[in-house]
């Protein structure tokens, strides 16, 4: 067993030490460009300041005759990074996959000062981080880095979901999770070919009022993944990293977009992921606290004063409980307004 004292020591001599505490950043959205595509990288300068996060991604959805391609696209998009205030990602392929030892070397020896966090997909348990954790530790000493680069794992099989809290604390570089509906839909073997959301067939029916079985029965579709996000939560928020709803695949249907990025957002989700430019405001504005929510914490912390006892507001009890509630939303509030005028201006801060 790993001595808690050695926890926080450096991996290789000469990496940089591991942050004690993860940064907590705007991250409502993580944009995905592929690094394949010379027309899209290059409107990187252009999309970055849009975004929280703006990831290249060198996986899923670049062909196998375009991985080296993909690589040359991060870096050259981390060699002109120059968009302070949004973080830069990239997603390696899988740890199982004839290019994931290229594409890690690539991002820390070529573009490691940029690069805030690289994306490990089909994570499946500690192991997974323990071999990343060390290589980059590696690297990074090799290219001289003074900070450390984060790591963000991606549930996407039945095992990781059943190790979720050792992947989360399995390295002080753990930044987050992302759920990953499509693979994990598969590897569970579900019954749906859509990348999130809900689906028709799940659902739940009120009981028959009559000898007819169907007549006046009322259905409502039902969130495959509330499970798997509420697990997932409870892991990252116990170690002390961030949660993330992942993809939504389903580009033209901005509603339905919204909804599952809003029931990710009540469950605690700090952001989404964005395939498409018209996904990034449906982000924004999900995982950005409403206006009416954060003038409601105000009023609250205002009138229970030291924060303990209760009171009676506006018909409904409030006591210290409502207090930490309220204070979840204002210092997200908070930390948006400093970064968006627009934010700060709507929540009066």
């Amino acid at each position: 067993m790993r001595n808690p004292k050695d926890f926080f020591r450096p991996l290789a001599l000469g990496a940089p030490a591991p942050l004690h505490e993860q940064p907590v950043r705007p991250s409502r959205v993580i944009h995905f460009l592929p690094g394949s595509n010379p027309k899209m990288v290059g409107k990187i300068p252009e999309i970055a300041p849009t975004v929280d996060i703006l990831l290249v991604n060198l996986e899923d959805g670049v062909p196998a005759a375009d991985k080296e391609a993909a690589r040359a696209g991060l870096v050259e998009a981390g060699r002109a990074w120059s968009t302070h205030g949004t973080q830069f990602w990239t997603r390696i392929n899988s740890l199982d996959s004839p290019w994931a030892l290229d594409d890690l070397m690539a991002s820390v020896l070529e573009i490691g000062e940029a690069l805030d966090v690289i994306m490990i997909p089909k994570v499946e348990g500690a192991e997974d981080i323990y071999y990343a954790d060390r290589l980059i530790a590696q690297l990074e000493a090799r290219a001289g880095l003074t900070k450390p680069i984060a790591l963000h794992a991606i549930l996407e099989t039945a095992r990781g979901v059943a190790n979720v809290e050792e992947i989360c604390g399995a390295s002080p570089r753990m930044q987050g999770l992302s759920l990953g509906p499509a693979d994990l839909a598969a590897n569970r073997r579900m019954k749906t070919t859509r990348v999130g959301g809900g689906h028709p067939g799940y659902l739940v029916r009120t009981d028959p009022i009559g000898e007819d079985l169907e007549v006046g029965r009322v259905t409502a579709q039902q969130d495959l993944w509330h499970y798997t996000i509420a697990r997932m939560v409870d892991a990252c928020v116990a170690n002390g990293i961030l949660p993330f709803y992942g993809p939504f695949g389903d580009i033209k249907d901005t509603v339905a977009c919204e909804d599952q990025f809003r029931n990710a957002y009540l469950l605690g989700c700090v952001g989404a992921w964005s395939l498409h430019p018209v996904q990034i405001d449906i982000a924004k504005r999900v995982f950005s606290p409403d206006p009416a929510d954060v003038a409601h914490a105000q009023e609250v912390l205002e009138a229970m004063g030291d924060g303990t006892g209760a009171v009676m507001l506006n018909g409904k009890m409030e006591d210290d409980a409502s207090v930490k509630q309220c204070r979840v939303i204002l210092d997200l509030a908070r930390e948006l307004a400093e970064r968006d005028p627009s934010l700060a201006a709507l929540y009066q801060l």
